[in-house]
């Protein structure tokens, strides 16, 4: 099967898959993932650069039960149906994949990226699933520049 025959929304069986067909084919795979609650500049950047540096961008997407967790009550406020839609308009995600947890560990598990990609608000050794990633073999990167917008922000400055 060839990885334009997938649909750009899956779960952990295609991401299996399409970890096989990309091995087989020695293509390099960039891993990021976040809530895109409220997608801004940044976010647009950081799947930029995430893409830049493999031939492969896997996007890890909170779900709404995990993004209320993360961010408080009365988020999200898109629920995840319509973030994966806005995401999946966006050229440089080539596959999304939903989880429930705090962190992608059974993700990044079972995918064993190249790179995991995280945003410009962290550094690399606070990134919480560095050292799974480095024992898998990966790397982590810190990509998308100086983190300038941030959802959180956006939203209180909306709500003055």
């Amino acid at each position: 099967m060839e990885l334009k025959n997938f649909p750009k929304i899956i779960n952990l069986k295609k991401l299996k898959e399409i970890r096989d067909i990309a091995r087989a084919k020695n293509l390099k795979i960039s891993f990021a993932n976040g809530c895109f609650d409220i997608i801004h500049p940044g976010h647009i950047r950081y799947l930029k650069e995430a893409k830049e540096v493999a031939d492969i961008l896997i996007l890890g997407v909170n779900s709404d039960i995990s993004v209320r967790k993360l961010k408080g009550k009365g988020r999200p406020f898109f629920p995840l149906k319509e973030r994966l839609e806005v995401l999946s308009s966006i050229i440089y995600v080539d596959f999304i994949i939903p989880f429930s947890e705090d962190k992608p560990l059974k993700i990044i598990k079972l995918l064993k990226p190249d790179f995991h990609c995280k945003g410009g608000d962290y550094k690399k050794e606070e990134v919480p699933e560095r050292e799974l990633v480095e024992k898998l073999g990966g790397k982590v990167l810190i990509v998308g520049g100086k983190k300038i917008y941030s959802s959180s922000n956006l939203i209180k400055k909306l709500k003055k």
